[in-house]
């Protein structure tokens, strides 16, 4: 299977996955209602961000709904050009486009997002997010590790000092052979 069928796989199951928790959320819980899962650190409460997060961008539906659109452009792009085609790689190019394509839906259908995941840690309470949210901030330490773990690999210079460290190309005349 090719780098981008299997990007277009698991966008879709990530699209899937948060338009039936949303849908399941708007059946099931009033607006500003909800119930407790794990006593006070995590509740499932309903509530329509009109914004991005924190509210930033309040009632400007049109103007995040173009900016996710222009993201996604840009993420198209980086696919294209990037010849790498590591699990970490589709990964995070998966679930960043899932979880954008899911918040644009609801951007486009109902000029607003729905979300239910809220957390209250050391008594902060964290902005309610929802599916599309979580996999776009996972897709994003996925780039992280794999742009770290990228820079570990050995390039072929590291290779071919390798092989004349390990004596590979026959005797070294150098003293500084071996460490």
């Amino acid at each position: 299977m090719t780098k981008i069928k299997k990007i277009i796989l698991i966008s879709s199951f990530v699209i899937l996955l948060d338009q039936l928790s949303k849908i399941f959320i708007r059946i099931y819980l009033d607006v500003n209602s909800g119930f407790k899962v794990l006593g006070n650190f995590f509740k499932i409460m309903h509530v329509e961000n009109e914004g991005a997060a924190w509210s930033v961008l309040n009632g400007k539906w049109i103007l995040l709904t173009v900016l996710g659109l222009l993201f996604l452009v840009f993420i198209f792009r980086c696919i294209i050009k990037d010849s790498r085609n590591t699990k970490l790689n589709i990964m995070g190019y998966s679930f960043l486009i899932g979880g954008i394509i899911g918040n644009i839906i609801d951007r486009i259908i109902y000029q607003r997002v729905t979300d239910f995941l809220s957390f209250r840690i050391f008594g902060y309470s964290f902005p309610v997010f929802n599916i599309a949210d979580t996999f776009i901030v996972i897709g994003m330490v996925i780039f992280i590790i794999d742009v770290f773990l990228e820079g570990k690999e050995e390039g072929p210079m590291d290779k071919e000092y390798k092989k004349i460290r390990e004596g590979k190309y026959g005797k070294s005349n150098s003293r500084r052979g071996k460490h």
